[in-house]
């Protein structure tokens, strides 16, 4: 009678655990990217209770990303260490979100400094082990589109489409601090999710290891010798320098310096999504069949003309649409950040080499670009700052020529040819 009663637990397919688990990264690190764009599109409004210059604001950008790098590097490294992923993504989803929501109650810039800080802290463990549970759960020939959508699609959504649009209108309607409060809602729910649906080894993962227990561990440095993953390591710097002053100083920019109403501006940032979620999963699904080299060539190319539309093109409709077609650099952050770095490096190096890539892009373009930018557009104007970001994008073009090709059909098909 007992036996008959007993339920057999469902046993989870490795292709639907991938596609679920690519639903669940996609929201988390949306929300992530939801959070860091709001201050951007929130700054107009908060001049009232903080006048911020151009510097401030871009300290307040370059504190995150400063944050954000040390936090990435650290988790990557404890978590290859404990060879956990789970428990860290939820503490750093949990926390982010509380964070996010305390830069509502500040009254002054140190206080919002200070938040901003924590917020990129947590933030900051949240790509790496995104990435590197999904790397494993991902068969082969969707690597680099789950690794796009996961990473690129979901903040253009999310940051780039929904965020201008419900965070203006909040603050429209009830104020810039319950804007920054609504959001501590979705990373609760996120959390909750992934606690109960994400395991820490996929299925997937399980059929394909043949000697499973334990890999052993690669030492650092022996990572830092790869020839991909230093090129990588170049490129997040000049490519972190382009997204992020772009973001924190367009919105500023149109109102400003274009004159543009807070609806304009709104409509012209979210052509900006529109083009975030676009290229953020086909530039890396192009990449699975031409290259990963080819592609980050070709569409960095691209991503050089976008800030330079900003200053010269004069019609929203017009910016718009150029936006659309030249914001391609989002696409490329998955090849140089994730599935580059994964097609080199061991596995049990993994979520190390994601998080140093990660961590020196911060550092070096996420949190000493803005402030450069921010400097140097109280000193000669703000198209200085769209300046600074058209020429980190032509830095990447130039260091992806020295990448080594690691994408399996392309490698494949040069066998065949040999």
């Amino acid at each position: 009678m007992t036996t008959l009663l007993k339920r057999t637990a469902p046993v989870v397919t490795a292709d639907r655990y991938e596609n679920r688990l690519l639903v669940i990264l996609f929201l988390a690190f949306g929300f992530v990217f939801f959070d860091r764009q709001a201050l951007a599109f929130l700054a107009p409004y908060m001049d009232d209770d903080f006048g911020l210059s151009n510097s401030q604001l871009g300290v307040l950008s370059g504190v995150l990303a400063l944050t954000w790098a040390l936090a990435g590097m650290f988790a990557g490294s404890l978590s290859d260490r404990l060879g956990r992923r789970k428990p860290i993504l939820i503490a750093a989803v949990l926390l982010f979100s509380l964070f996010s929501s305390a830069s509502g109650l500040m009254t002054g810039f140190v206080g919002l400094l200070a938040a901003r800080a924590l917020m990129g802290t947590a933030e900051g463990a949240v790509l790496p082990m995104s990435q590197s549970l999904m790397v494993e759960a991902s068969r082969e020939s969707r690597r680099g589109l789950n690794m796009g959508l996961l990473q690129g699609s979901s903040a253009g959504l999310l940051g780039g489409i929904v965020a201008p649009v419900v965070v203006v209108w909040m603050a429209d309607n009830f104020g810039w601090r319950t804007a920054f409060f609504v959001t501590i809602v979705p990373g609760l729910i996120i959390a909750g999710l992934i606690a109960k649906f994400v395991l820490e080894r996929p299925p997937l993962a399980r059929r394909e290891a043949a000697e499973p227990v334990k890999a052993p561990k690669v030492p650092v440095k022996e990572v830092l010798r790869l020839r991909n993953v230093v090129i990588c390591m170049l490129i997040a710097p000049c490519y972190l320098t382009w997204f992020v002053t772009m973001i924190t100083f367009t919105p500023t920019y149109l109102t400003d310096e274009k004159g543009w109403g807070s609806g304009t501006m709104s409509a012209v940032m979210t052509c900006l999504g529109v083009a975030w979620v676009l290229w953020g999963f086909a530039t890396p699904g192009i990449s699975d069949r031409i290259g990963r080299r080819k592609a980050l060539v070709g569409f960095t190319a691209l991503a050089v003309f976008c800030p330079i539309a900003v200053v010269y093109v004069e019609s929203p409709v017009l910016l718009g649409t150029l936006m659309i077609l030249t914001y391609t650099g989002l696409g490329c952050f998955t090849l140089f950040m994730a599935t580059i770095p994964a097609e080199t490096v061991p596995r049990a190096a993994l979520a190390t080499a994601l998080g140093v890539i990660m961590g020196v892009g911060e550092l070096a373009g996420g949190f000493l670009g803005p402030l450069v930018a921010g400097r140097a557009s109280d000193i000669w104007g703000l198209q200085a700052a769209m300046f600074i970001a058209a020429g980190g994008a032509a830095l990447v073009v130039a260091l992806s020529f020295g990448l080594r090709e690691t994408a399996p059909a392309v490698l494949r098909r040069k066998g065949v040819e040999a």
